[in-house]
């Protein structure tokens, strides 16, 4: 059975980090919310995937990384590049297609990366990432540096091929690499007991020889301690491990996509796990966070999401002989 933490086992971070902390979540779900509203006035080239609701997983999990550290992404995991380093701007000039996005207009933000940060860009064929995952944690250990690979996938992936062949080969090389699960109960439409028939993910990891590890992925403490643990032991050379973190998306599988599969009662108790003002909450009990304190937060995160915005709308289209530049490593 994958191992459960107890939450009087946390680690916390300092204060000055769980402030930080809180201003990431607080900026990726600022970002989201405009590209919410930017799918809607037709400015998007592409498909709006929400993390909505997901945002505990990805600043939990990527803050307090390298910057030599490898994450492969998914399609709702924003947030992730926003944590790892990528300017506001640059990361909504990709999804808008234009010049100076990560992949110069020519992709959607979809199978964008950035090495430089360390940002592997993901397949639309969800899953098939891992294995290549795998192989970049391979490197670091045929490099023998302590690098860590964190790999993102959702529960409907853990029940494809790809899945399963990058885990077992991360499990007999003993990679430095960690398997972080965003279970949202939903593949699409797709509910979780109709396409698996186990409890946990976590579950799955046992059969390769490594550990699972279940833990709530609303709970923003709760995700850095699994996933900073899981790092620890991947860095010092221990292998790997599955982090599974239970959540909820609060749009459909993408902006146009209605969710009719499932119930409005279900979405308001999720509504009411909101893992933001959860944090908000903790912070000020702590004592740590104050009125002021947050006045100025949301003051800067607003400014940096206009700010983003305007460098966006303002960035060029590339021209049609750009999309025969960069085709081939220097």
């Amino acid at each position: 059975m994958p191992e459960r933490r107890d939450k009087r086992r946390l680690a916390v971070p300092p204060d000055d980090q769980l402030l930080e902390m809180l201003y990431y979540l607080k900026l990726v779900r600022a970002f989201e919310e405009r590209l919410s509203r930017w799918a809607r006035q037709g400015k998007v080239l592409g498909g709006i995937f929400s993390g909505i609701g997901q945002e505990a997983i990805v600043v939990g999990a990527c803050y307090g990384l390298r910057r030599e550290d490898f994450i492969c992404p998914l399609h709702r995991d924003l947030g992730a590049f926003l944590v790892k380093g990528v300017p506001p701007g640059r990361l909504m000039a990709q999804i808008a297609g234009k010049r100076d996005g990560l992949s110069k207009g020519k992709d959607s933000y979809l199978h964008s990366g950035d090495n430089a940060l360390g940002i592997f860009g993901n397949t639309s064929m969800l899953g098939a990432n891992l294995p290549v995952a795998a192989g970049i944690a391979y490197t670091f250990l045929l490099e023998e540096v302590d690098h860590v690979v964190v790999a993102f996938f959702g529960e409907g992936a853990s029940s494809t091929g790809d899945f399963h062949e990058g885990l077992n080969f991360a499990g007999i090389h003993r990679l430095p690499i960690v398997f972080v699960c965003e279970n949202n109960l939903y593949a699409y439409s797709v509910p979780v007991e109709k396409q698996m028939a186990v409890a946990d993910v976590a579950d799955r990891a046992a059969a390769y020889g490594f550990p699972g590890v279940v833990c709530n992925g609303n709970d923003l403490l709760a995700v850095h301690d699994a996933v900073g643990r899981a790092v620890a032991r991947a860095r010092a050379g221990e292998g790997p491990t599955l982090v599974e973190c239970k959540t909820y998306r609060w749009h459909g599988h993408s902006e146009h996509d209605k969710a009719f599969y499932r119930t409005e009662e279900e979405l308001l108790q999720w509504k009411s796990r909101d893992p933001i003002p959860v944090f908000q909450r903790y912070l000020q009990d702590k004592k740590v966070l104050t009125e002021q304190t947050l006045a100025g937060l949301e003051q800067r995160i607003a400014k940096e999401i206009e700010e983003a915005e305007a460098f966006a709308e303002q960035s060029p289209f590339p021209e049609g002989p750009e999309a025969l530049e960069d085709l081939y490593a220097p």
